[in-house]
């Protein structure tokens, strides 16, 4: 274990002096307490002891006691104070990350939702902001908290996740490392009290952390690391030969719930291919703005920011033939795999529309673009 995590060190060391640009290596695990914060702190005493400038911007400890002991003897930059709602508050100061320019930062918590008023919504957008100038950020994060697979975890725990950070953060990273336990080590870490409080240990046996569960997390997780190590491989192999990528294209309508469907299915195909893609949204005279209810144009507009944040380019057009701009843009843009909700016609509409819908398979066939139809 501490020639593997001496090696860990040494590769990060290596990219580091290779480029000047800011790099990103994010430890990922399948719930709190396997051990990512003490893992990020152990690598941050192995490149201080290597000469590296790094300094901790944020860590959470939640008062572990080997976790608050790794802190000592590392520079750590001041938290930012907040008032908010009567109440002092500590935040990343970034601006302070950016005076003092380390050549590596900590920044635990990648999810975490800043103060209203700060300069960004989220911490992971504070990250693009250090990498932006030229400073390595090694952070951490829950595999429940990858917006792409909120749905499944939702399934899993019974719990929709608030704090959520966009997909591309993954593909952005140089390195993303696996932090992994069994569960019956993770449960047994819990009982001991080594990552909440003993007063919150029952309650937390009895929701989140169940054996089932804990396994269910632990493969999204494996899966997750081991997906983006095998695209990074793939990426690079047929960049070197100038073979084509796939592109994919989300097509959705004002529909709430079926476009973010399909934005979060064609986000995890795109991340899955390491793939550019685009949503669009075709506004049919019927849909246009004062035709349509207030609560359903905030939904497209929340829709069509989660496509942004996920990494998906957003195309908005006006046509009264949604087939037809659908092969328009898949021509343009060079699509590979266009992506469509299940259409939900009566009798009447599906007689009136079949040779619309003919057209569209026949063209994007001639063209060898695949056409998927997400449940």
């Amino acid at each position: 274990m501490e020639e593997e995590k001496k090696h860990s060190a040494e590769d990060w060391l290596k990219q580091i002096n290779e480029s000047e640009k800011g790099k990103l290596k994010i430890y990922i695990g399948m719930s709190a307490g396997v051990g990512k914060t003490y893992r990020m702190l152990q690598e941050a005493h192995s490149l201080l002891n290597n000469g590296i400038n790094i300094k901790v911007g944020y860590v959470e400890t939640h008062n572990r006691k080997e976790t608050q002991a790794l802190i000592e003897g590392l520079p750590v930059i001041p938290r930012r104070k907040v008032f908010y709602k009567g109440k002092q508050l500590d935040e990343l100061d970034v601006q302070a990350v950016l005076l003092l320019h380390p050549q590596v930062v900590i920044v635990d918590e990648l999810a975490h939702s800043n103060i209203p008023g700060s300069k960004n919504e989220k911490r992971w957008q504070d990250v693009l902001d250090i990498m932006e100038a030229g400073v390595d950020v090694i952070t951490a994060i829950n595999i429940q908290h990858i917006e792409s697979i909120n749905e499944e975890v939702k399934k899993i725990t019974g719990v929709e996740v608030k704090e959520r950070v966009p997909d591309k953060l993954l593909q952005l990273a140089d390195e993303v490392v696996n932090i992994d336990l069994t569960a019956n080590e993770l449960i047994t870490r819990l009982k001991e009290g080594k990552i909440y409080d003993q007063s919150k240990v029952q309650q937390a046996l009895v929701n989140f952390f169940q054996p089932e569960k804990i396994l269910q997390l632990r493969e999204l997780a494996l899966k997750e690391v081991a997906g983006q190590v095998e695209r990074k491989v793939d990426y690079t192999v047929t960049k070197d030969k100038g073979w084509q990528h796939e592109k994919f294209l989300a097509c959705i309508s004002s529909s709430h719930e079926t476009a973010q469907r399909i934005i979060r299915k064609t986000a995890r195909l795109a991340s899955y291919y390491n793939a550019h893609w685009y949503v669009l949204y075709v506004q049919t005279p019927r849909e246009e703005l004062d035709k349509i209810p207030l609560a359903a144009q905030r939904h497209l507009i929340n829709n069509l920011k989660l496509a942004t944040e996920l990494g998906a380019e957003v195309l908005q057009q006006k046509s009264k033939n949604v087939s037809n701009e659908i092969i328009r843009v898949a021509i343009e843009k060079n699509i590979t795999t266009v992506c469509t909700g299940k259409p939900h016609f009566n009798l009447f509409q599906i007689i009136l529309h079949t040779h619309i819908f003919n057209q569209l398979l026949k063209t994007l066939s001639e063209r060898e673009i695949d056409l998927i139809i997400l449940s």
